[in-house]
């Protein structure tokens, strides 16, 4: 106890520490009360940067979302447009020949038309599609003297032969294409037994 209090009777130290604690629970109740203040100001303020951030990435997922769509669309145009017009290149590089086939063709109408000028024309002109051919990448698959495959050629008929050993193509019929080296036609064969 304090001097002061020593001084004091009992009744008014207890009164004193009565009102001693009272000011310490009052200034305790303000304290709380000013720390609950700062901890809502504190949340409100989380909450209100946490919903900005909430917002920026919503708009981000929308935008990405909405790009995503754009991709979609602009990949489908372009598969669409990529299949109606595949064989544009080709059709360009197959016109030349379809022009000198109809010259030909014109050449040989006229009355002063040789035998050999119409067929130094349509060799011209074959040659011209085998480029395009080519070109492309398709190859002709002529197998005489080789020997039969099944994977590449058509067997129409088999016959004897002294002059061919056995499973050999003696003789095509119709000639195979190849894409990519991919069979495409086999090529229709007589095959020597």
């Amino acid at each position: 106890m304090s001097e002061k209090q020593e001084n004091m009777n009992p009744e008014a130290v207890e009164q004193e520490e009565v009102q001693t604690a009272e000011e310490a629970a009052q200034q305790a109740d303000e304290a709380l009360e000013e720390a609950q203040e700062t901890v809502a100001d504190d949340i409100s303020a989380l909450l209100e940067e946490a919903r900005a951030e909430a917002d920026k990435h919503k708009d981000m997922a929308l935008r990405l979302q909405a790009d995503m769509e754009n991709l979609r669309r602009r990949t489908r145009l372009d598969l669409e447009s990529a299949h109606k017009y595949a064989l544009e290149k080709f059709v360009n590089a197959l016109l030349p020949a379809m022009d000198s086939m109809e010259m030909g063709m014109d050449a040989a109408a006229k009355e002063d038309a040789s035998v050999e000028s119409i067929r130094e024309g349509v060799e011209m002109t074959f040659k011209q599609m085998l480029d395009v051919l080519q070109e492309f990448s398709v190859e002709r698959v002529d197998p005489t003297g080789e020997k039969f495959d099944p994977q590449l050629h058509e067997a129409m008929t088999m016959i004897p032969s002294p002059d061919h050993e056995t499973n050999t193509v003696v003789d095509t019929i119709q000639k195979g294409y190849t894409l990519n080296e991919r069979l495409v036609r086999a090529a229709r064969v007589i095959v020597a037994q």
